[in-house]
């Protein structure tokens, strides 16, 4: 199946930025062009319209109200905002989240006292989505087990392989596809529901599959089918509605939703502004000495490639149902190579102030904590403070491979690269230009969280 034609195709219109004068008065960090400030080296380009795909913003209110609707989960109790919430920085605001099960978003969220004991974390920190909607952003999730390869059917390459389904628009798009099949995130148990249980035996595709089934339940809301048919021409009835669909309608809205570009370095990138300060040390050093740039490149400062960076593994790891390790290999879990062993995807750091906890298992509170262990990462798994993690009460062993020296000295021999001097002031400063690339459009929303969604479910809130 092919994606389907959209009514209205249309550019983005993202709604206006703050104008320059907002954002020289609203921080430290921003100066007008006349100020004097520290010369910086080359910064990337900025970041225009022609970097995005185009996006139709009715397809994009309806994949609204899906991202927020709890209808897409086995048990209908979890939503993709659960664990993307733009109170988090489209985070959760947790080390490693709780999915199906839980209750309440974010710090607050606790496991059901009828389910602690079968419940199981989300083995790696929750990413951002801000620019996914960019052509660059052609790698997902924390090991790329997901890409655009235009030599694949679908033009995907995903664990599906050969079973890997035609309709998926974008790479955006097909990502949505692992959530609602995993058990711990929107499955849930194979005894409670339809949806796990066709997972659990294979059943993806084909009538009768779980994203079928997911399809049905959708179809099966009126205002949903009324609204997949004005979107979509080539839906005349609820029963023409895939899941393909669905994920299409969740892509576009994360793509205008989330998109990034009017933040105050985007102000300097546009030639607008300049840094000063502490900022202007910060990028002097990012760009610099501490050589963050050489992975955080360009406009989404992410090289999009995997690195082994020593980050502390906390959780239950990434394992297959018949392991019974703790341990996350990283992108060798996709490669199969022993030299992507513990390499993780390089985040975008677009609105990084606002997605802690980070690292891949969420091992660091602050962005400060996290930078002073990153330049020296073999030294810090030994002096690594636990007590920073946001984790929510389950009886399960959180340590097991921090607690055993021999995983712990094979992390730290995956680092190749050397250690970098920091002090606490040059820590200081990357913060503070980390600050600039918080985007006050992009973290309000330009939709924003419904009111109520079609299936009547509670929509996700702080």
């Amino acid at each position: 199946m092919s994606p389907r034609p959209k009514a209205k195709p249309a550019p983005a219109r993202l709604l206006a930025g703050a104008a320059l004068g907002a954002l020289v008065g609203a921080g430290a960090f921003v100066a007008a062009l006349s100020q004097r400030a520290p010369a910086l080296p080359d910064l990337p380009p900025p970041l225009t319209d022609a970097d995005f795909a185009p996006v139709d913003e009715a397809e994009a209110a309806l994949g609204r109200l899906l991202f927020f609707d709890p209808v897409l989960s086995g048990n209908r109790d979890v939503a993709c905002a659960t664990c993307h919430h733009p109170a988090h920085g489209t985070s959760d605001g947790l080390s490693l989240g709780l999915g199906t099960g839980a209750t309440g978003l974010g710090p607050d969220r606790a496991a059901l006292p009828d389910r602690v004991a079968e419940l199981r974390r989300i083995p790696r920190n929750a990413p951002a989505l801000f620019n996914l909607g960019a052509h660059e952003a052609s790698v997902l999730f924390h090991d790329g087990r997901i890409e655009a390869d235009p030599d694949r059917p679908g033009g995907l390459r995903t664990p599906l392989a050969a079973d890997m389904v035609d309709g998926f628009a974008s790479v955006l798009s097909a990502q949505t596809m692992f959530p609602v099949l995993n058990r711990d995130e929107m499955a849930g148990h194979h005894i409670g529901n339809d949806i796990s249980r066709a997972a659990r035996q294979g059943r993806i595709t084909g009538p009768g599959g779980a994203w079928d089934l997911i399809a049905r339940r959708v179809a099966a809301i009126p205002d949903y089918a009324e609204a997949f048919a004005q979107v979509y021409p080539g839906i005349d009835a609820p029963d023409d509605i895939a899941f393909t669909d669905i994920s299409n309608a969740i892509a576009a809205f994360m793509a205008f939703e989330f998109r990034s570009d009017t933040s105050p370095f985007d102000a300097v990138l546009r030639g607008e502004a300049r840094l000063s300060g502490a900022a202007a040390r910060g990028a002097a050093l990012f760009y610099g000495s501490a050589t963050c740039a050489s992975c955080h490149a360009g406009p989404l400062l992410t090289d999009h490639r995997f690195h082994a960076r020593g980050a502390p593994q906390l959780g239950p790891g990434k394992a297959a149902d018949f392991e019974s390790h703790a341990r996350d290999d990283g992108r060798a879990r996709v490669t199969g190579a022993e030299a992507d062993r513990f390499a993780f995807r390089t985040p975008s750091l677009r609105n990084v102030a606002l997605t802690a906890p980070y690292g891949h298992a969420g091992s660091h509170a602050t962005l400060a904590a996290f930078i002073a262990d990153h330049a020296d990462p073999v030294a810090a798994l030994e002096r690594y403070d636990r007590s920073q993690v946001v984790l929510p009460d389950l009886p399960v062993d959180d340590w097991r491979i921090m607690d055993d020296a021999d995983e712990r000295a094979a992390i730290a021999e995956a680092v190749a690269t050397p250690p970098i001097a920091l002090s606490p002031r040059d820590v200081s400063d990357l913060v503070a230009f980390l600050d600039t690339l918080t985007d006050p459009v992009a973290t309000r929303g330009r939709l924003g969280v419904p009111e109520r969604v079609p299936s009547g479910l509670p929509v996700p809130r702080p």
